[in-house]
This record gives C-alpha cells, sequence and structure tokens, in this order.
C-alpha cells in the first residue's frame, strides 16, 4: 500500500489513542491474574491485537467488546499452546510472552514476521535459562524462533537489558515464582519503560526492591488481582501530531493525554518547546502550535520511538539537531538510524549518520518516493514531512501503521492534511 502526501495547512483536534505499551502491560497481567479484569479503551491495533491472541492461545479467555476487553485470567498457570505461537511484528508480545510460557510445564515454540526474526532476545534468553527455564533459539542466533521449557524456578541472574523489555517482562513475571529472584542489570536502556511496568506492579501491590537500576530484588510467591483499568493515550503517537505542529506552524489540541502517565515519550513535548514550539498543557489537552525551530543536542536514549520524528523536526530546526546516546533505534523493526539516514537523504536533508544517532542540520526537502520499510514509524514520520515540503511524496509499505495507530491518515485529513492511501 502507498500513501500519497503533499503540501497542507495543518490544524485542529486529535484525540491520541490508547498507548500500545500500556494496552499490552494490562493484557498479560489481566492474564496472569486470578479472576475477571475490564481493560477500557484499549488500543485497537495490530500489536495489541497480537498480544490478544498471544494471550487467549496461553490460556486467558478474553472477550471483546466495543470499547473494552474482558479478561479472564489464568492465575499465573498457562496452559501449553496446540500449535506455535506466532506474535506478528510485536517484538514487546514476543518478550513478555516466552516468560509466560517458561510458567508452564511444558515447551512452546515462538516465531513472528521477518522483522521479528531479526531482532535480538539473547540476552533474555540467558536470563531465563539462569533462573531454570529451558530456553533456546532454533537458529543458535538469539533471535525467534525460539522454543521455551518450563517451569521457570527464580534464582540469580545478569541481565543485558540493552531493550528494557527485557527487564520488563522479568519484572512481571518473577513475583510468580517459587524463589526470589536477584536481577544484576548490565545495561538498561529506555528507563521509563521499566518505570511504566513498576508502575503496574505497584498498583498491583508486588513486592521489589530497585536498587537504582543496577540490581533488583523481586520477592517470589505473589499474585495479581483482577483490576478495572482505563489505557491512557499514548505518547508515542502523540509525537507525530506533535511534530507536524512544530514543524508546520499549525496548531493543534490533542486530547486523551496525561502528563501525569510514566510513558517517557511525553517529553517530546518538553524538547519541541526548548526549540521554540508553544505548547501549552491544558486540563483536557495538549495544546502545539509551530513557531520558529532551532536546533539542539537531544539524548534520546529514553525515547528512541521518537527518533524518526524527530529527524524530520530537525530538518526545520535552524542549526544543527543531535540525535545521540540512541544504538537501540537500530534494533527496532528497522535500523531506525540508517533508514531516516537514508530516505531523508532522498528528500535532500543534510544529514549524518553517527554509531548511536544522527546530526540534521537545516533543510530543504522535495517530495518524492520513499521506502516506508514496513516500519509504522518510518511512514508516519516521512509522512509529516512530506505534509510540508514542495512535491509529492509516496511513502510505500504504509499499511504498517496499522501495528500502532491505523487511524493515522484519516487523522491527517481530518485536520486539513492531504493525505491518500492506494491500495
Amino acid at each position: 500500500m502507498l500513501l500519497k502526501v503533499n503540501k497542507s495547512d495543518t490544524s485542529g483536534t486529535v484525540r491520541i489513542p490508547g498507548s500500545k505499551s500500556h494496552t499490552i502491560r494490562a493484557l498479560f497481567i489481566a492474564s496472569l491474574a486470578n479472576g475477571v479484569s475490564e481493560i477500557t479503551d484499549p488500543l485497537i491495533s495490530d500489536d495489541a491485537l497480537s498480544a490478544v491472541r498471544i494471550c487467549r492461545n496461553l490460556g486467558a479467555d478474553i472477550t471483546a467488546q466495543e470499547n473494552k476487553y474482558i479478561v479472564k485470567g489464568f492465575n499465573g498457570v498457562p496452559k501449553v499452546p496446540d500449535d506455535i505461537l506466532d506474535v506478528g511484528n510485536s517484538g514487546t508480545t514476543l518478550r513478555f510472552a516466552v516468560m509466560t510460557a517458561a510458567l508452564s510445564e511444558g515447551c512452546t515454540v515462538f516465531t513472528g514476521d521477518y522483522q521479528i526474526r531479526r531482532r535480538p532476545l539473547g540476552p533474555l534468553i540467558h536470563a531465563m535459562n539462569n533462573l531454570g527455564a529451558e530456553a533456546f533459539s532454533t537458529r543458535n542466533n538469539g533471535m525467534a524462533p525460539v522454543v521455551v521449557k518450563g517451569r521457570i524456578k527464580g534464582g540469580i541472574t545478569d541481565l543485558d537489558s540493552v531493550t528494557s523489555q527485557y527487564l520488563s517482562s522479568l519484572l512481571i513475571h518473577c513475583p510468580l515464582l517459587e524463589k526470589d529472584t536477584e536481577v544484576e542489570i548490565t545495561r538498561l536502556n529506555e528507563v521509563p519503560y521499566v518505570e511504566m511496568t513498576m508502575w503496574w506492579l505497584e498498583k498491583q501491590g508486588i513486592r521489589y526492591l530497585n536498587n537504582s537500576f543496577k540490581d533488583l530484588y523481586i520477592s517470589a510467591g505473589q499474585h495479581y488481582k483482577p483490576f478495572n483499568m482505563s489505557i491512557p493515550g499514548d505518547f508515542s503517537s502523540a509525537t507525530f501530531f506533535a511534530v507536524l505542529a512544530a514543524i508546520s506552524g499549525g496548531e493543534f489540541a490533542l486530547q486523551n493525554l496525561d502528563m501525569t502517565d510514566p510513558q517517557g515519550d511525553k517529553q517530546v513535548f518538553h524538547i519541541l518547546e526548548s526549540m521554540g514550539a508553544k505548547v501549552t498543557f491544558e486540563e483536557d489537552s495538549i495544546r502545539i502550535k509551530g513557531d520558529t525551530l532551532k536546533g539542539m543536542e537531544i539524548d534520546m536514549n529514553a525515547i528512541p520511538d521518537a527518533l524518526p520524528a524527530m529527524a524530520v523536526a530537525g530538518c526545520f530546526a535552524e542549526g544543527e539537531t543531535r540525535l545521540v546516546n540512541v544504538p537501540q533505534a537500530r534494533m527496532k523493526e528497522t535500523d531506525r538510524i540508517r533508514v531516516m539516514y537514508e530516505e531523508l537523504t532522498k528528500m535532500g536533508a543534510d544529514i549524518q549518520e553517527l554509531p548511536d544517532g544522527l546530526v540534521i542540520r537545516r533543510s530543504k526537502l522535495k517530495g518524492c518516493p520513499v521506502k516506508g520499510h514496513d516500519d509504522h514509524r518510518i511512514v508516519m514520520a516521512l509522512a509529516v514531512a512530506g505534509l510540508n515540503v514542495d512535491g509529492e511524496t509516496v511513502i510505500d509499505t504504509a499499511e504498517a501503521m496499522n501495528i500502532t495507530f491505523p487511524e493515522f491518515v484519516e487523522l491527517v485529513k481530518k485536520c486539513g492534511g492531504s493525505a491518500e492511501l492506494i491500495d
């Protein structure tokens, strides 16, 4: 599918859909609980549906209603699936589900699409084996397909959490084990995502000790309780409209966002404000209006998902913008550092690739055919660029937007954007 966009005057009010990260955590914790939970206003997207499918296959009874999921959990004892489990494109689902499967007595096999089969899993496999599970990559390369055999017991392990999802997976599941767990953290990227997981644990009354993210101690023999939860809006998705406002000079009111929520990508609003955009935090929305932007150095380690959109913002900012300390962006659905360098270069960007980020100088971009690389955040970032430059921008693999933000094009059009999907 192709997405065609042209330069447009955009402004408007946008209700941001539910958080992918919160939705998937809610689904797994509800599945692990003993009783019936109600998850209201979840994200309905390919990644979230992957999590629903996997939790069902592991034994949860999940009923979808108009704006909610009703989840009857399996009380920490998943079933052994009847078949191989395919997580689609959802890295979060894979990294959480391998630990869920390790709670059962049998063997579970996981795979996913071609991007999932290239994303690293080795450090989590290493930790799981240290804690008593038997897990291995079928190709011996630390990537899916992966086989998991339980039951995992607990104990002591080190963890190289190059992605926060490894540590979040341990935090969610280790409270259910029969032995206490100690985790020595040798590296941790994306700390706000772990803080989000801890936010969920604290709501559940789970006992653990965090020594400044150097090591963690998780008490054994705990349980999850059923809950009722409304999912907050997704700051990662809001980033695209925030950047659209900042570079276009338009004004957007973004609804369904809570600045007290632990999501790391809320930092994007403060960053854009520091660059020169006008940002107002209102009771029911965040209002952002574009103005002259000035380049700056931005440590992206905590907010890697914002890199594609912020690379676009850098093209419209005076001077130089440096996006640094985010090497893990190379291990997402694509190597997002390399891909944004390649595609923005096609559009005329003055951009330099770093091992851990990008340097972007103000550029006069032009519309042209570019590749979305089957990556939802690449597609949407390039669309934001195309809406603000002369000439038509045509982005392939646009169907990837369904991974996290199926309503993106519809909302862009509602705000005056010239955007058209073509099969």
